[in-house]
């Protein structure tokens, strides 16, 4: 018992801090493509030097691990600036939302990496979730930002839903944060051509936020998590991690003076239901299929 609130503990720290990162897409006058490179520098070396100091090596186990690692590590580079730049186009609120349509995207993807079929309930879910999102569009038009925004933070979602399943299809050999530091380096080295002569020019005050973004809402988040994993299960902590949209909402109202209109809210809460209800569904299907 004392294992799995240690775990608990963990899960809703982790959770807290990934939902203060949205508010550095607003804080930090950079573009997203540079907080991003900056975000992934400061987070390897900080999971290096975590690794390092529990004696564990940084080195894959294979050729075949690093080529795997590359792929995930492009795909966490999309979906890190285009979340970013979701959230500078619209508000934290609506790219939080927008980005949590991953649930149901992964419902749909998931079909062609692994034997699974669609059924009802996520042509349901599917529907929820196009309310959620048509409630929070002010108007079909590419001309306006918040369109581009959630436009943005849905692309971003779907690389986030492609990266995990392949994460979890080929790469749960290795630990949260020895994955991460790895494709935290890749992100990294894949932003190097594209960041700006700004992020050089920065004031010493984004330079300590990046600091904050890289190692307490990047590097230490995905290593609570992955302690978390060895005392609860992973439906437990998916559900957890439903709440992180609430705590950037909250956030940027205190910190950034962000008022979510009720459509914004309204469509947040189909988004977010529609997600724990695939969330607790695919755990039921999957313990089905353990017990067959």
């Amino acid at each position: 018992m004392e294992d799995v609130k240690k775990g608990l503990i963990s899960a809703h720290l982790g959770v807290f801090l990934l939902g203060i990162t949205a508010l550095f897409s607003k804080l930090i006058p950079l573009s997203s493509t540079d907080i991003v490179f900056a975000r992934s520098v400061i987070a390897f070396i900080a999971l290096a030097l975590l690794l390092k100091i529990t004696k564990k090596s940084l080195r894959l186990f294979s050729y075949k691990d690093y080529g795997i690692a590359i792929g995930l590590g492009l795909l966490m580079s999309v979906h890190w600036v285009t979340y970013f730049a979701a959230m500078q186009y619209s508000t934290v609120a609506i790219g939080m939302i927008a980005l949590f349509t991953f649930p149901m995207i992964t419902v749909f993807i998931e079909p062609f990496f692994e034997p699974v079929k669609l059924v009802w309930q996520d042509i349901m879910s599917a529907i929820v979730v196009l309310i959620g999102i048509v409630l929070i569009v002010p108007e079909a038009d590419l001309g306006n930002e918040v369109t581009w925004g959630i436009l943005l933070g849905i692309f971003s979602a779907f690389f986030y839903a492609l990266r995990n399943i392949l994460h979890r299809k080929h790469f749960t050999q290795y630990s949260g944060p020895h994955a991460m530091a790895m494709q935290s380096l890749v992100v990294a080295i894949s932003l190097v051509a594209f960041a700006s002569g700004s992020l050089t020019q920065a004031k010493p005050y984004d330079y300590f936020l990046l600091l904050l973004l890289g190692t307490l809402c990047t590097a230490a988040p995905h290593a609570l998590v992955a302690s978390s994993l060895t005392h609860i299960r992973a439906k437990t902590f998916s559900l957890i991690a439903c709440i992180q949209p609430l705590y950037g909402v909250v956030f940027a109202y205190l910190v950034l003076s962000e008022n979510p209109t009720w459509q914004t809210l309204a469509g947040g809460l189909f988004v977010l239901s529609a997600a724990i209800y695939e969330t607790v569904n695919t755990h039921k299907l999957h313990k089905k299929s353990q017990e067959k």
